[in-house]
């Protein structure tokens, strides 16, 4: 049984529909429980069961900031950044008012959680959140055009018994202008299904692309070791080591071979590590070619047509149109799930906390 709590909200799911039950009655001896029907939407994100797997979605939301902007009505666009936009701190006029920026650049972030597509975008635009300026607003308005265009695509979930995991790791060699740092991006696939992702600026300046690289490459590496020790607590056993995907192969070498070492003395700790890793036969880092690295998509503005590839092999579809109106009508879940809301009121306290509880049992 897992238990996912976030401050008054609360998910559980469990194999066994007996065990729910059980967990239910014991609550019921210490909380008032109130059944609130079928799990459709939690912390912002609708729940939509389909018949490979289900769907989540985040539409509601950014329809809200789509009218807070007042870009409910905008001509939609197909990409969320140009692939020529090189922004930087030192050109456009400064806003006279950041205010809009900062509480639109901070809403968007958590349209991440389920919208990927968009974490390079958000990630760029965030690093000028301090000081932002008119060019920086408008291409935080190019990408509310492209989710008012993308507004119906949501994070797909399939039903699934692999439980191999691979990783794509990429780096963008000093991307920045104004400071040079590269940006590394990765995804991490349990069978077909996109568990984890990231887009972050690099601490430090690199001098090669192959430094570049090991260090996305490295940090994708430290994800995937707790990944897997997250999966062995509950209860998944790999068959095979990770495979991480590289299309650097100076980095893929500097993984196995040691002879590299001597002349990265400045990657002495990443290299290390990974090699650890490898040497153990825990990993298998792999070249994979520029043109099928997915993770290209967290680190560099791309062409429409080539974002659009992207997007899709990462999971990110249309909402199917069975879906698209009533749910609960259309649709029969898969899963018993139920709501409930329960208050306690330990020792006769005045003070009350309402807890949701969203309950399911895997199939």
């Amino acid at each position: 049984m897992l238990v996912l709590i976030y401050n008054d909200d609360i998910i559980i799911t469990c194999s066994s529909h007996a065990a729910i039950q059980s967990l239910l009655r014991e609550l019921h001896n210490d909380f008032a429980v109130k059944d609130l029907g079928p799990l459709n939407y939690f912390l912002g994100i609708q729940v939509m069961p389909c018949n490979q797997g289900i769907i989540l979605s985040q539409q509601r939301y950014i329809m809200d900031i789509l009218k807070r902007t007042k870009m409910a009505d905008a001509k939609p666009i197909s990409s969320p950044m140009a692939s020529s936009t090189h922004l930087s701190s030192f050109e456009g006029d400064l806003l006279l008012d950041p205010t809009l920026y900062r509480s639109v650049v901070g809403a968007l972030q958590y349209v991440c959680i389920t919208r990927l597509d968009i974490s390079f975008c958000v990630n760029k635009l965030s690093q000028f959140i301090h000081k932002p300026t008119d060019l920086h607003w408008q291409s935080v308005k190019h990408l509310l055009r492209y989710l008012k265009q993308t507004i119906q695509h949501g994070l797909h979930f399939y039903a699934s018994t692999s439980t191999n995991l691979q990783a794509f790791s990429d780096a963008d060699w000093a991307g920045s202008r104004d400071d040079r740092r590269s940006t590394g991006g990765y995804c991490i696939f349990l069978g077909r299904n996109l568990i984890s992702w990231s887009c972050r600026k690099q601490q430090t300046v690199a001098r090669l692309s192959t430094e570049a690289k090991y260090k996305s490459l490295a940090n994708t590496v430290a994800e995937l070791s707790w990944l897997r020790l997250l999966c062995s607590e509950i209860g998944i056993r790999m068959s095979q080591p990770p495979v991480l995907w590289c299309d650097n192969i100076g980095a893929t070498y500097l993984s196995a071979n040691p002879v590299f070492h001597a002349r990265t003395k400045h990657m002495e700790i990443d290299f290390h590590f990974v090699r650890n890793m490898v040497a153990k036969k825990l990993l298998s880092i792999k070249f994979i070619s520029s043109k099928d690295q997915l993770a290209n998509i967290f680190t560099k503005p791309l062409s429409s047509s080539r974002f659009g590839v992207l997007r899709s092999n990462l999971n990110v579809f249309p909402i199917p149109l069975c879906l698209k109106g009533r749910i609960r009508d259309l649709v029969q879940p898969t899963n018993n799930i139920v709501n409930l809301s329960v208050s306690t009121n330990a020792e006769g306290d005045k003070d009350q906390a309402k807890i949701t509880s969203s309950v399911s049992q895997l199939s």
